[in-house]
């Protein structure tokens, strides 16, 4: 974590689907509220489809992450899921505190603007389920399709070994509450330094 005061500190919650990201992510972000404005960015609204993690985080790190860092609004292009195609112009507008989640939210490129990376673990038989319990049909027929890439990926990056923070959400192990009351307690301990 590596904060200047005075800058938007950047958080991002990232691992493999179904593990609890944006459960965990919704947590922080209305956490750290008492800090000043707070986004909540969702890496899955500019992935490019199902075949689309790659271009994805490439298109996250430069339109999304770059301008926020920097305190300039986000100007990015949604994906349309139900169309299948490139939807509709959006605006993040900067703020203190921006938490962001989703596949390769801590990818290598994009760690060195983010102040804090948080990896959510879980097993690949109890993400799917949760995933498929959340999103049933929609995701059922993409899994492996989309599984595939977060392992090519994990493959070629470090994103869990390097994160700030490792938390298990769902499964063995698994406690929501206590990886939120983590994650916050180092958030706070950051956020006092830049005080």
């Amino acid at each position: 974590m590596a904060a200047e005061p005075g800058a938007p500190l950047l958080i991002a919650v990232d691992g493999f689907s179904g593990a609890g990201k944006t459960t965990l992510a919704s947590g922080i972000a209305a956490a750290m509220s008492r800090y000043g404005t707070v986004r909540l960015f969702h890496l899955e609204d500019v992935y490019p489809g199902w075949d689309g993690l790659e271009s994805g985080m490439t298109c996250y790190r430069e339109r999304v992450l770059r301008p926020l860092a920097a305190g300039r609004p986000a100007r990015w292009r949604a994906w349309d899921w139900t169309a299948g195609r490139s939807g509709s112009l959006h605006t993040t507008d900067p703020a203190d505190v921006v938490v962001f989640e989703g596949v390769g939210a801590t990818h290598r490129a994009a760690r060195p603007l983010l102040d804090a990376t948080v990896w959510v673990a879980g097993e690949e038989n109890v993400r799917r389920r949760c995933a498929l319990d959340r999103d049933g049909g929609t995701y059922a027929p993409h899994w492996e399709r989309w599984a595939a890439q977060e392992r090519r990926w994990a493959a070629d990056d470090d994103a869990a070994a390097a994160a700030d923070l490792t938390v298990r959400l769902v499964g063995p192990g698994g406690d929501a509450q206590a990886a939120l009351d983590a994650v916050l307690a180092r958030l706070r301990r950051e956020t006092q330094q830049r005080q």
